[in-house]
């Protein structure tokens, strides 16, 4: 496609100003099946991190509220946000590097993701991806590659032997 690199350009740029809007109107807020999960890991000693392009997603993340008193800023002990990558996904470099801070090795880490850039980028830099299909888009996750699909993430089983690898909980 010709002029692809400004195409993908401005629509980066629209979709940071309308994520900014939406945010700023206080119309976002977390996903408590999503917090959840994220508690229940570090509550067993799992590094977390945040992993995101967006220009002021840390900034954002203070203003996402995930109950009283608490942020989505304050659910993750490390955050890899707003670094001037040269690429952002499907290429895997973000996610490499929140696995190098949280000294983890790729094969031990999974990504939450709902996108399929995002699922292509774990697959590609050895990660897990754990996919919530909230749109009835669970085919077009798998063809990507997703790992393991699920319509909430409290069907993930979360306990010691789980980490790095991702399990359905039993019906």
């Amino acid at each position: 496609m010709p002029n692809a690199e400004h195409f993908a350009s401005v629509h980066a740029q629209a979709k940071q100003r309308r994520a900014e809007q939406v945010i700023e109107a206080g119309a976002m807020t977390a996903f408590p099946d999503a917090i959840r999960l994220v508690v229940a890991g570090r509550a067993l000693g799992w590094p977390v991190t945040a992993a995101s392009s967006l220009k002021d997603a840390n900034a954002m993340m203070r203003k996402i509220r995930r109950d009283v008193g608490h942020s989505l800023f304050d659910a993750f002990g490390a955050k890899v946000c707003c670094r001037d990558l040269p690429q952002g996904e499907p290429n895997p470099e973000i996610l490499l590097l929140a696995a190098k801070e949280l000294l983890e090795t790729p094969r031990s880490c999974f990504v939450m993701e709902d996108a399929p850039t995002g699922i292509e980028a774990a697959r590609a830099g050895g990660m897990a991806a754990l996919v919530v299909a909230r749109l009835a888009d669970a085919g077009l996750l798998s063809a990507v590659g997703a790992t393991l699909i699920v319509t909430t993430r409290d069907e993930v089983v979360i306990d010691q032997s789980s980490k790095g690898r991702l399990r359905r909980k039993a019906p």
